[in-house]
């Protein structure tokens, strides 16, 4: 009898293998963004910040990489919660001695430290080790003023990042603003903007 043949493919066998881009640190770059708190939501915020703390949209990212860049957030005093979260949800920590539980409710909290609840929200989508301990919650700066000591790197002239589209403000526009691209959107295929020229 002649031995089998071994398969040409194992499904259980088969190996994946992913470039990485990888760089020292000294060749990051960094780049500073202004965020104005002014009447936005929460949490509506946090998903915009979050991302760009962590680097997601940079072509460099790695998970467990320090990517991101730095973001200034000013008027924290100013934000926005929906529905009755401001008399409903509560803040809490525990001081470490038996009995200790305390809670903040987070009109409390705005009027003690405004800060706070954005920071708690940005931190809170972003994975619990060092690199966010260490290296990412450094980089968030957040004021409850519209003052910031960041001139240096952000002058007067910078513009904040655009708010995040809401479909009842009137300026959702599924990814395609100004955003992303500098060029509007023309809705219909390229033959027939042709046509029409």
């Amino acid at each position: 009898n002649s031995p089998a043949t071994p398969p040409l493919f194992d499904v259980h066998r088969v190996e994946t293998s992913v470039n990485i881009m990888s760089f020292p640190g000294r060749a990051v770059q960094r780049t500073w963004h202004l965020v104005d708190a002014t009447s936005q939501t929460v949490g509506r915020l946090a998903t915009t910040v979050a991302p760009i703390l962590k680097g997601k949209h940079k072509p460099t990212y790695r998970p467990d990489g320090d990517v991101g860049d730095f973001v200034v957030i000013v008027n924290a005093e100013k934000v926005h919660f929906s529905g009755k979260k401001w008399s409903d949800k509560l803040y809490r920590w525990h001081t470490g001695y038996p009995g200790g539980l305390k809670e903040r409710p987070a009109k409390d909290m705005l009027e003690r430290k405004p800060e706070s609840i954005l920071k708690k929200a940005i931190l809170g989508m972003l994975h619990r080790n060092n690199l966010r301990n260490s290296h990412i919650e450094p980089r968030l700066r957040i004021y409850a003023g519209p003052d910031h000591p960041h001139a240096a790197q952000l002058p007067e002239g910078v513009k904040p990042l655009p708010v995040h589209p809401r479909k009842r403000m009137g300026n959702f526009h599924f990814g395609l603003g100004e955003k992303y691209s500098e060029t509007p959107y023309h809705p219909g295929s390229a033959k027939g903007r042709e046509d029409e020229a």
